[in-house]
């Protein structure tokens, strides 16, 4: 299997409403629709992505592309933004102008949840087999998913920095805490005058704040400037406040029934799920596929390590494949 994307590969973009939400979708491989059950051309799996915080779609533009490559372009990869967490395109609002409330709180975190399920239900036909590629946040999301839908045809799921407990009490929510929490409000305004500032200029601040990694996946910094939008910072930090308060105990009976589908990867030096965590878990589930990053990659692995996690995770998954 390759493990970079080489060459070109095709790349379908979309900003759709799910469950009355702005969503932005960006999907790998000639496949675009894969809801219709009498298309003869359907592929038997689907790689579908679901991000961290904040849950842009464009941060998993070159791991989506080269994951796909990596797949010998074989099977769709697509990466489904959080609910609310991308700037709409013009003519499109953040909220769906309808009478039909399809969710209460959608950009909560529950919400999420039941957003990328109805994503799901409505964009992928249920015969076609799932791997659920999940980072940090997503990884909690991603097992809620599964106990909420027990029917879904996962093949596989890979937790990648999965901060799936005691969030609050890791070294970076003591700290982002107090700041989600109570202090998110205040962060509006700058954010608000900041989206003034023409767009090459939010692109130099966006260089200036990342300037000290070695490289940096330029779609990160085309991405980055979603977040002078008030409305996208206003959903993003609203739903880590609610994790926060909500990802506090790691949901094992879930793990236990799934046991056998998950990969969890974590990270040695990783301020959101420190190594002790994964101590904890690997003790508690000594059969599991729980892995400990030997790399030093960073939690935010998208900025600038996309290619090495793919390379990755083809490798990890070649077994499954061949079985399919």
């Amino acid at each position: 299997m390759r493990s970079g994307a080489e060459e070109p590969v095709p790349l379908h973009e979309e900003f759709i409403y799910c469950c009355g939400a702005a969503t932005h979708v960006l999907k790998c491989g000639p496949w675009k629709d894969l809801s219709k059950d009498e298309s003869k051309n359907l592929p038997r799996l689907l790689f579908m992505i679901i991000p961290g915080n904040p849950g842009l779609a464009g941060y998993y533009r070159t791991f989506i592309q080269a994951l796909y490559c990596g797949l010998n372009q074989q099977y769709p990869v697509w990466v489904v933004s959080h609910a609310g967490h991308c700037k709409p395109p013009s003519g499109m609002e953040m909220i769906e102008d309808t009478d039909i409330k399809e969710l209460e709180d959608v950009f909560g975190l529950s919400g999420q949840v039941e957003h990328k399920l109805n994503f799901l239900k409505k964009n992928v036909s249920k015969d076609i087999k799932l791997v659920l590629i999940a980072h940090s946040i997503g990884c909690y999301i991603t097992l809620e998913m599964m106990k909420r839908a027990s029917e879904l045809q996962v093949l596989r799921s890979v937790l990648l920095f999965p901060t799936i407990e005691r969030m609050a009490q890791s070294p970076q929510g003591k700290l982002m805490t107090p700041l989600l929490c109570k202090l998110r409000y205040a962060l509006y305004m700058p954010v608000y005058l900041l989206s003034f500032l023409p767009e090459g200029v939010k692109a130099s601040l966006v260089r200036f704040a990342l300037r000290g990694m070695k490289t940096c996946d330029e779609s990160s910094i085309t991405t980055s400037i979603n977040l002078f939008s008030v409305d996208c910072i206003a959903n993003i930090l609203y739903m880590a406040s609610q994790e926060m308060m909500k990802v506090v105990e790691r949901d094992s009976t879930t793990i236990k029934q799934n046991l056998k589908k998950l990969i969890f990867y974590y990270g040695t030096g990783d301020s959101w799920c420190p190594q002790h965590y994964y101590d904890e878990i690997k003790m508690d589930f000594p059969d599991g596929d729980i892995r400990l990053c030997e790399k030093g990659l960073r939690h935010a692995f998208v900025l600038d390590a996309s290619k090495e996690m793919a390379a990755m995770i083809t490798d990890w998954l070649q077994d499954d494949l061949t079985k399919l």
